[in-house]
């Protein structure tokens, strides 16, 4: 129970008029990695065929249909109380979000209304939703999209864009999510701005941040599962290096830092395994590398890059390579 009451609890609401039976498992799966499903309703006209949410569908995923008649034709009944029941269960104070599961824009009002009240907000629809719901979101997944990367791994078929790179990922989402060029022009200035701090950019920190500006990011959507892979296929003008066991990101015409670091090393072997003047190291580099500048790595001074190679010492002016214990 315990674990349980930590996750954040989320309202689920289903648009049977909208969404089809096939995405179930997808949406049930989807809420789980933000929090645990506390109400799940659908909401529909029964008497129709109801895009195949049948009885063994709705048992299986522990979903509480609510009936509603078209009293009048041309009108939406099923919308007004879905939004009825959000209103609801907002003023019980009884969960911490929602995910409104539709690919209906008329659901827009409702979602920027959810989030006035400081709800989190997760939309799901297909990728035909209108740009005004996913924005509206916190977060916005396709199922249509990763139902699609779902289906290749269970087949064990591999998805085109994995297979050949940006051009694919670019025809598989088509203009249905944000694409590449914004999504790379959006971490070189993350980068960018990390560097006028003093500080590297980690792979843990590009994932938070294009989640937080771009509410239907998902790697899934480009047919990748790893965010590792998704940039180094996608993003030319990025690359990725390893600092101990985290990968960080840097831009390319950037000198490889593992490369860089061997030459260092041998260079002060070279001499002895010490040399007592900073400044010959900077020279060396220099000599060989002139674009050098340790802010490129995230450093204000080259005495700091220094110390972050694990097998030097710094002291004061003087460099040295660490005695093996």
């Amino acid at each position: 129970m315990e674990q349980i009451e930590d996750k954040k609890q989320f309202a689920v609401l289903i648009d049977a008029d909208n969404i089809s039976a096939k995405y179930a498992a997808s949406i049930f799966n989807e809420i789980e990695n933000y929090g645990y499903a506390s109400f799940r309703r659908i909401y529909g006209n029964w008497s129709t065929k109801g895009n195949g949410w049948k009885e063994d569908v709705l048992l299986e995923n522990s979903i509480t249909p609510v009936q509603q008649f078209s009293y009048t034709s041309g009108k939406n009944a099923t919308d007004m109380a879905m939004v009825i029941d959000a209103m609801d269960i907002l003023y019980s104070r009884k969960v911490d979000g929602f995910c409104l599961v539709t690919s209906d824009s008329d659901f827009t009002r409702l979602a920027m209304r959810l989030r006035e009240e400081n709800m989190y907000v997760i939309g799901m629809g297909e990728s035909k939703t209108p740009m005004a719901l996913t924005k509206a979101c916190n977060k916005f997944i396709h199922l249509n999209l990763i139902n699609k990367q779902v289906n290749d791994v269970e087949s064990g078929a591999l998805s085109p864009a994995s297979k050949k790179g940006s051009k694919a990922a670019e025809e598989d989402h088509g203009s249905a999510v944000t694409s590449l060029p914004q999504i790379e022009e959006a971490i070189i200035s993350f980068i960018n701005d990390n560097e006028n701090k003093g500080k590297i950019t980690y792979l843990g920190e590009i994932g938070s941040r294009l989640n937080d500006k771009f509410t239907d990011f998902d790697v899934r959507n480009y047919g990748y599962t790893k965010l590792v892979v998704f940039l180094e296929d996608t993003c030319p003008r990025l690359y990725l290096y390893k600092i101990d066991s985290a990968y960080a990101v840097g831009l390319v015409g950037q000198l490889d830092r593992h490369k860089l670091e061997k030459e260092i090393l041998l260079f002060i072997r070279e001499n002895g395994g010490q040399v007592e003047n900073l400044s010959m190291v900077y020279e060396e580099i220099h000599r060989k590398h002139p674009a050098f500048d340790p802010k490129d790595y995230g450093y204000s001074r080259l005495s700091s890059f220094l110390r972050s190679i694990r097998q030097l010492s710094v002291s004061g002016n003087m460099v040295s390579i660490k005695e093996r214990k």
